[in-house]
């Protein structure tokens, strides 16, 4: 059986919010915090993982990438306390 995939949310220095696909978030994530993951987080680095949502395969995560990336900030905020995530706490990074 394939390893999932997952969609997660950061919440990046300035208040922006990342969203990316990946099979390994712990790795990703240190990717964004070491200003090696994308571009947006190298320019605005990571506060915090908001949260993380697991898919099947590739394709789906990256359908609901597409998807969540055209909210608006306060939608992608919905989204994440959804999840669990408190404004004001770290999200637990093994939580899914």
């Amino acid at each position: 059986m394939p390893n999932p995939w997952w969609l997660y949310m950061i919440e990046c220095r300035g208040g922006g919010i990342y969203i990316g696909i990946t099979d390994d978030v712990e790795r990703r994530y240190g990717e964004h915090v070491d200003g090696t993951g994308a571009r947006y987080t190298k320019l605005n680095p990571p506060e915090r993982l908001l949260g993380k949502r697991e898919f099947p395969n590739r394709k789906s995560a990256a359908q609901e990438e597409y998807r969540m990336k055209r909210l608006s900030t306060l939608e992608k905020w919905q989204w994440a306390w959804a999840l669990g995530a408190d404004p004001h706490q770290p999200v637990n990074f093994m939580s899914s």
